[in-house]
């Protein structure tokens, strides 16, 4: 029997009229994830509005995504950003650097070898987002670590479903954040962010609190101890710290 993933992928999907969202982040859903089964095989594309309606999760419809962690060479911050209101998915909430889906509009970003494709979409969400120059996040420098398979609802009408590619990337940026996009953006310690989880009054997208509880402050310490002579951090020194190749399920 083909997975549910497989089968939700054939199946008929729910729509939704976006008139009454933001016009700027409607038209973004008609973006085209890539679709996948459970073990990241791509089986398909549909629009991003299909892929993130709960009724369509529910069936099983799952996508390709990435989420990026910026940190400062010299300290070992890392940059969070705060999702802007008019965002159609968890508005208003904190999360890592960037988080988005490469698409089948682009053939590069559907390239699978040496995560090239993820890490392309990266490279140009982050510009959509923080306004950071293509030149400050060259392709080689992201270190892709692992995948999580994972769901969340968002409200009752939205949500995520994804196979999601881990890429920390080590590098000085300008930032000249998309409104649109994000709200407000910041540089943390590990100590600060806990403080952040810990304060009421703020709240963390759920993929965000995840790799957190599971990953990033691990991660993060061996991140900071394998610093170079020069004393920057740099994400290439987590090359061959975990098991990239299976998909690690979440919940």
């Amino acid at each position: 029997m083909s997975s549910p993933a497989v089968q939700a992928a054939k199946a008929t999907l729910a729509g939704i009229d976006l008139s009454s969202y933001d016009p700027k982040q409607s038209r973004l859903m008609d973006e085209r994830c890539i679709l996948v089964d459970e073990e990241d095989n791509a089986i398909g594309t549909t629009d991003k509005k299909t892929c993130h309606l709960m009724e369509n999760i529910n069936k099983g419809l799952l996508h390709r995504a990435f989420s990026v962690f910026i940190f400062r060479p010299s300290d070992g911050k890392l940059l969070l950003q705060q999702r802007a209101s008019e965002k159609i998915t968890f508005p208003n909430m904190w999360t890592n650097t960037c988080c988005s889906h490469p698409l089948d509009d682009f053939e590069a970003e559907k390239v699978e070898e040496n995560q090239l494709g993820v890490k392309i979409a990266g490279s140009r969400k982050l510009e959509h987002e923080l306004g950071i120059p293509q030149s400050q996040t060259p392709i080689d420098s992201f270190q892709y670590l692992t995948r999580i398979h994972y769901l969340a609802p968002s409200d009752g009408k939205w949500g995520e479903h994804e196979i999601d590619y881990i890429l920390f990337l080590t590098a000085d940026v300008n930032v000249t954040p998309n409104l649109n996009e994000i709200q407000a953006y910041k540089y943390v310690d590990k100590e600060e962010l806990q403080v952040m989880f810990k304060e009421e009054g703020h709240s963390f997208t759920p993929w965000f609190k995840l790799i957190a509880r599971d990953f990033l402050f691990g991660w993060w310490d061996e991140l900071l101890k394998r610093r170079g002579t020069d004393g920057k951090v740099s994400a290439k020194s987590l090359a061959g710290l975990v098991d990239s190749s299976r998909v690690v399920k979440m919940s």
